[in-house]
């Protein structure tokens, strides 16, 4: 449901709609027939006042010279299908491809359309990569355009051919899928299966001609095979507080620990290294040591500024999701299949081909040799099982999801083992997807937060009590899934919090006062276990001063108990450059001795 105070947010409507008439009366004026409004907000359960607010304003729009169309997508449109069916414009498109009973999905909004008015319907899935079901596809389309022309008493046009209320498309924007398949070397055994954007548009040609029977479907399977059976999910042993005191005595750290989110910058040195490399330019030994040597700087610039609990930067890494898809199997990584993910900053989101499990271990050869290399607690680095899911090309289907979310979590499992083994003591499970893969309809929030709770818990139950648990959220709103953030456990969270103007740390504030600078004492709820407070956004180049920095740790220290705070930057460092990066933590390792001295004798 729409959050109560985002109804401020419908003051600025009447403001906006005479700029989007008068945009529209412009696009008339030159000559185009069709506009088409995008209002995926249609996919969420609006309250009344957002239905009402559509009615006025396209009761508004209407007069403007352009067809309206208004595309829904990425969910179905729910209780919206009425409001949404009968505003006044000449048709609405809607995205199948997200329904899980697309056919009746179909007939519904039919049911509720008017006869003047034409249906678009999306039947080529814009955020997969897998080929359509022309069968499936062909079965919803025919009926529609039969419904469509006939049920309503429809003529044909002059030249027999049935007039233009059907419209067939892509669910949603191509954006978020690689551009051609044609320069990939496939697999075998996915031949035939997937389809990028170009492949995309040719499928919906293709489905139009399946919708009047010009063509017959083809038949090729194109969905994975996954093992019927999965394990159920493990939970840690011990509760937070009887963890951390062990921790603390393992560790030996001081008050306010400080330390960073994982990543350090890719340097040009690096990316030229992992380009040979990848040319076969460069050996696979020389290539380690390139970055055995990028390691080494990292460790040595991180001791010489002080920070605490040390990373290895990731020197050997590309994306976050993309290093540990290479050494899972169940995975494929196109060559070319770049997606624009922000900026101009660009990812290649692996594809899911099959049942996902880690063959050998993925990253302790590497943190294993930065451990080495100093006397300060190193921190392992994974990415969680809902982020490689979400951030990866997989099926839509929430029973699939749920099963490769956890045999995801098991290879991270074992991955926090192995690394537990060789003597990692702080690992930090990232999960920034945390929130973002929450479905829209509410009704299916809590399945959602429970396979997601329970995943991350598995990824991390084999660690034993004396090994700390992070994991670190990014840019996002807890404020309504604080409780599910708590059940996760980790024993240390890290989120962005100097971008937001601190409003993401008011989500995980106690309900009154704890012992605190002002020296009062209440009882403790809310967020129990301890917390990072990003005290500088990394995605700035300045510099900002510890006067700065301090503002975010005063404000935090009124609700957290000191005990419980750490210090570190929003998010990693990859984006940055050196210089940057050491003048901004040495004005943070500044600031942490400031206040440290406040409570230190």
């Amino acid at each position: 449901m729409i959050n109560c105070c985002q109804f401020i947010k419908l003051e600025h409507l009447d403001k906006l709609l005479p700029v989007y008439a008068d945009l529209l009366n412009q696009l008339g004026e030159q000559g185009v027939d069709w506009v088409q409004m995008d209002e995926p907000i249609l996919s969420l359960d609006l309250d009344g006042q957002w239905q009402q607010a559509f009615e006025r304003a396209y009761n508004g729009l209407q007069q403007t010279p352009p067809q309206i169309i208004v595309a829904n997508y990425f969910d179905t449109l729910g209780n919206n299908c009425h409001i949404a069916c009968n505003l006044p414009v000449s048709g609405i498109h809607i995205d199948i491809t997200r329904s899980s009973q697309p056919k009746q999905y179909v007939t519904q909004v039919i049911d509720h359309l008017p006869s003047h008015k034409l249906l678009s319907i999306g039947v080529v899935d814009g955020l997969s990569v897998w080929t359509t079901d022309q069968a499936r596809v062909q079965d919803i389309l025919t009926e529609a355009n039969e419904r469509l022309n006939t049920y309503h008493n429809q003529p044909k046009t002059g030249d027999g051919k049935d007039n233009q209320r059907l419209w067939v498309g892509t669910g949603s924007s191509l954006l978020h899928l690689p551009v051609d398949l044609t320069s990939e070397d496939v697999p075998e055994n996915l031949k035939g299966k997937l389809a990028f954007a170009k492949q995309k548009l040719s499928e919906v040609v293709i489905c139009a001609k399946l919708a009047t029977g010009e063509l017959q479907p083809d038949v090729t399977a194109t969905d994975i095979s996954l093992s019927p059976t999965q394990s159920d999910a493990q939970v840690r042993d011990g509760v937070f507080s009887d963890r951390y005191a062990k921790q603390e005595a393992k560790l030996n750290l001081p008050l306010l620990p400080t330390t960073t989110i994982g990543s350090f910058p890719q340097t040009a040195e690096i990316r030229k290294a992992r380009r040979q490399w990848n040319n076969g330019e460069l050996s696979d030994s020389d290539y380690q040591d390139a970055m055995k040597a990028e390691i080494r700087q990292c460790v040595t610039d991180q001791e010489e500024l002080g920070l605490d609990v040390l990373v290895h930067g990731e020197a050997e890494r590309t994306d976050m999701v993309e290093y540990f898809a290479q050494y899972l199997d169940g995975f494929w990584l196109a060559k070319n299949g770049w997606v624009q993910s922000y900026g101009t900053r660009c990812v290649r989101p692996p594809i899911v081909v099959g049942d996902i499990s880690r063959p050998k271990a993925m990253t302790v050869d590497w943190i294993s040799y930065a451990q080495s290399l100093t006397n300060k607690p190193m921190k392992g680095m994974l990415t969680g099982p809902v982020t490689m899911l979400n951030w990866s090309f997989a099926p839509s289907d929430a029973a699939t999801r749920d099963i490769l979310r956890l045999q995801i979590a098991e290879a991270i499992n074992q991955e926090v083992s192995d690394l537990q083994d060789a003597g990692i003591g702080i690992i930090q499970i990232d999960e920034p997807a945390f929130r973002e893969g929450l479905p829209l309809k509410q009704a299916e929030h809590a399945s959602y937060w429970k396979q997601a709770v329970d995943s991350f818990k598995h990824s991390a139950s084999s660690a034993q009590p004396e090994t700390q648990i992070h994991t670190h959220m990014c840019y996002s709103s807890f404020h309504d899934c604080l409780h599910h953030i708590s059940a996760m456990d980790a024993d240390v969270i890290t989120i962005e919090t100097a971008r937001s103007g601190l409003q993401l740390l008011d989500a995980f504030k106690v309900d009154g006062n704890i012992d605190g600078a002002d020296g009062s004492t209440n009882t403790e709820r809310g967020y129990q276990n301890a917390i990072g407070p990003g005290v500088y956004d990394i995605h700035s180049p300045r510099a900002p001063d510890s006067d700065a920095m301090q503002i975010v740790i005063d404000e935090a220290q009124k609700y957290i108990p000191i005990e419980r705070l750490w210090i570190n930057p929003d998010c990693g460092l990859k984006t940055r450059n050196w210089e940057e990066v050491r003048q901004q933590l040495r004005n943070m390792v500044e600031m942490t001795h400031i206040v440290r001295k406040k409570y230190v004798a």
